[in-house]
């Protein structure tokens, strides 16, 4: 046997290589799966993290801090932690044209800043999940501006769409008499979403220049020193340091409602198609409308959950590609 191979141990060492390959074939198609659905799941992270903003407002406001004072304290604590982290990443993209401030003036402070207090403010007056629907009508919003400003074509389908909005928000705010929600309520709910809105108007002119970390940054910047001089800081900032817990919720709501969800969403966005991104992340409203029939104890009845249903449809099939909308086919990828 000498000079030769046992036929049993070149049969065992085959066998072993054969179960090798296998488990590495295996082990690359696992981690490619999980490549594939890591975007998603950091779009759909993202989006949860903004829906759960609402536990930090309600017991931020339970701690004497109104609309404005949540809304600096959260541009406060995101504004620099946005630039450290981008001049860490590349310092070129803090660098901006003082003629261009306009742009980041209205995407921080017309926008950013406007949409913020009428957002808290409604979710701190009414509801968690009426404010959080209503901010989703923003797409109507953005659709008729962009017809106006950029003289994008209305399709039936859009126009659709606002159709199924205006029922939505007709159900959500309540077609008796009993409703809790205001007509001045409605209007800041309303009002969050046109400037929330706005933010992808300014936001279109500013991309042709800069990059989107720049914009952001600069928003966030804007922001904060717009929202300085209505806010009462030092007002502010006495109130925030009463306790510990109020202190780390002001970080949370900066960090972990602001931040994060920022740079995953913008990280999946990178790894796939813009729609899909913009119907994945539309579980913030669901996630922030579920938690405030559960956490709050919030109204559910028959004739809200159909308005919220309503709007979400709509800004649904304002997310689709054209094609998909006239044939139902899958789009091609962008």
């Amino acid at each position: 046997m000498s000079g030769g191979h046992c036929p049993d141990c070149v049969s065992g060492a085959q066998t072993v290589l054969t179960g090798k390959t296998v488990i590495c074939r295996e082990l690359r198609r696992r981690l490619a799966h999980i490549k594939k659905i890591m975007p998603v799941m950091a779009v759909i992270g993202a989006g949860v993290l903004w829906g759960i903003i609402s536990l930090f407002i309600r017991s931020l406001s339970a701690g004497g801090l109104d609309a404005m004072q949540i809304t600096l304290i959260r541009l406060a604590v995101a504004a620099p932690a946005l630039t450290a982290t981008v001049a860490l990443m590349s310092r070129k993209k803090l660098r901006i044209r003082l003629r261009d401030i306009w742009m980041f003036a209205g995407t921080g402070i017309v926008s950013i800043v406007l949409f913020n207090i009428c957002y808290f403010h409604t979710m701190i007056k009414s509801q968690a999940s009426v404010a959080v629907v209503l901010l989703y009508t923003s797409p109507v919003f953005i659709m008729l501006m962009s017809a106006l400003f950029f003289r994008e074509r209305i399709t039936a389908v859009k126009l659709a769409a606002v159709a199924m909005t205006f029922g939505g928000c007709v159900l959500v705010a309540g077609l008796s008499g009993g409703s809790d929600i205001t007509p001045g309520i409605l209007l800041t709910g309303l009002a969050s979403g046109l400037f929330y809105g706005l933010y992808t108007i300014f936001g279109r002119v500013a991309l042709r220049r800069y990059d989107s970390l720049t914009v952001t940054v600069w928003t966030f910047i804007l922001g904060f020193l717009g929202a300085l001089p209505v806010s009462r800081p030092a007002a502010t900032v006495s109130t925030a340091m009463t306790s510990g817990r109020l202190v780390l919720l002001c970080l949370g709501i900066g960090l972990v409602c602001t931040v994060l969800p920022y740079f995953l969403y913008t990280w999946g966005l990178s790894r796939m198609e813009s729609s899909k991104a913009a119907v994945l992340v539309s579980v913030e409203p669901l996630v922030g409308a579920v938690l405030g029939m559960t956490a709050y104890g919030e109204d559910r009845s028959p004739m809200k959950i159909a308005g919220i249903a309503l709007i979400l449809g709509a800004m649904m099939i304002l997310n689709l590609p054209e094609r998909e909308h006239i044939t139902g086919k899958d789009a091609p990828a962008q």
